[in-house]
């Protein structure tokens, strides 16, 4: 590992005072997740050196890219808006406190706060850690109208939302286990630990 932190912030990578790992992901391109005072941000270094940042980089990386990073069940889920069987995913039924970030990207998408029991078999949630997180738009499969919820950094399918949840908001953003990874908050880590 080694920080790039100067050369970041002076491309205007989102990475003030961060620290930025490094991750081989392919023989043209290296992905770095940059810690700054706006959360993750993940960039790249091309071949040259020069970093490309947040979603730019995401919209570059090929099929090939993805398959090689997502396990085949992430490809299916992520790439391919594939849905796991309910009560089948690692987070339907977790009750740790941390944050949910995209298993595709990092980026984070849903605290443990607004999380709830939907009886669904699904991670479900109020609302996203921040609006921006997340970006919807109408799916129209299998017949029907719904709206689709995808990381709004790299385009990973995340899930849907329906308005059938609990207050403040109604809201229900339905994802998918296989699409999430959650980082556990400090006093969750040591908690899970000594089990």
């Amino acid at each position: 590992m080694f920080l790039i932190t100067t050369a970041l912030v002076a491309a205007g990578c989102d990475a003030d005072k961060g620290s930025a790992k490094e991750t081989n992901m392919n023989d043209k391109a290296k992905t770095i997740a940059v810690n700054g005072p706006a959360g993750t941000q993940a960039c790249a270094l091309n071949p040259d050196g020069t970093p490309v940042c947040g979603e730019e980089h995401w919209k570059t990386k090929s099929d090939e890219e993805w398959r090689k990073t997502l396990t085949p069940e992430q490809y299916r889920v992520a790439r391919q808006a594939g849905t796991e069987r309910a009560f089948t995913g690692k987070y339907w039924n977790e009750h740790r406190s941390g944050t949910y970030v995209c298993a595709a990207c990092g980026q984070a998408l849903f605290s443990s706060d607004t999380k709830f029991d939907s009886g669904t078999g699904w991670p479900s949630f109020w609302q996203p850690i921040k609006k921006e997180a997340v970006a919807t738009h109408t799916d129209s499969a299998y017949g029907m109208d719904r709206t689709e919820v995808k990381c709004s950094q790299c385009g990973a399918h995340l899930g849907h939302v329906f308005d059938d949840g609990p207050a403040p908001t109604g809201l229900r953003y339905c994802m998918n286990s296989a699409v999430l990874d959650l980082k556990l908050a400090e006093g969750q880590k040591a908690e899970a630990g000594k089990k």
